[in-house]
């Protein structure tokens, strides 16, 4: 896929009890330029984490509501979430600590304390596995082989031909095709692509996914549905 970006930022996710330590690590990563979320709670932020699908998440170990490990586990067993990278920050120096952290499928483990510069490096590292930023929705043209959403122009074309989108489906496909390979609920679609507010029962995607694959044609397929999740962009 071919991008050409204006404006960018990663979200990213802090799950972190310290207040501190949490006030810490959210200021130098949204100096950074990233988009920032915090909580205090193992299972508030897993709840947060599933909602927002960001693109990087850093979680303690020793939390209230479930700890680290568990929580852990859970996102990287989850097909929703299992694809973010993940980083420990905790007090939990012992070799076996850092071993099961990273055998639960953490791609990092930063003991406690730490330098804030070599935590930004380290997740700048864990970024790039992620792949190009996502975008602001206006500010680029998204090209898949024979199928290309430019934003700038509120245009789809499939082999050159152009599509009549109605403003819903052409929201919906950019907000997938933005995001390559990750997979969204009704409700993140709602949110994400319509906006907060929107009457839009979460079934109703269903109809307007169903007349949008109509539409793209041989570039259909494109647009998969994972069940039990909801739908995902796969270009390949």
């Amino acid at each position: 896929m071919d991008r050409a970006p204006i404006n960018s930022s990663y979200k990213v996710v802090v799950v972190e009890d310290e207040a501190d330590i949490a006030d810490v690590i959210v200021y130098n990563l949204e100096k950074e330029g990233y988009e920032v979320i915090s909580s205090g709670r193992g299972d508030e932020g897993l709840n947060i984490i599933r909602r927002e699908v960001p693109d990087l998440v850093i979680l303690d170990l020793m939390l209230p509501g479930i700890d680290g490990l568990s929580a852990c586990q859970q996102l990287k067993t989850d097909e929703l979430t299992r694809d973010i990278p993940i980083i420990i920050v905790s007090a939990k120096v012992e070799d076996s600590d850092i071993v099961i952290g990273l055998g639960l499928g953490a791609d990092d483990y930063i003991p406690k304390p730490f330098n804030t510069r070599e935590l930004v490096a380290r997740v700048k590292v864990a970024l790039r596995k992620v792949g190009p930023v996502r975008q602001k929705d206006d500010d680029y043209r998204m090209v898949f082989d024979e199928l290309v959403v430019d934003s700038e122009r509120h245009e789809v074309t499939v082999s050159g031909n152009n599509l009549k989108l109605t403003v819903t489906e052409f929201r919906l496909l950019q907000q997938l095709a933005a995001n390559p390979g990750r997979a969204f609920t009704r409700e993140q679609l709602i949110s994400r692509a319509l906006g907060e507010g929107v009457a839009i029962v979460d079934r109703n995607i269903d109809v307007h996914i169903v007349s949008l694959r109509r539409k793209l044609g041989s570039a259909a397929d494109m647009i998969e549905t994972v069940r039990g999740i909801g739908y995902k962009f796969s270009p390949n």
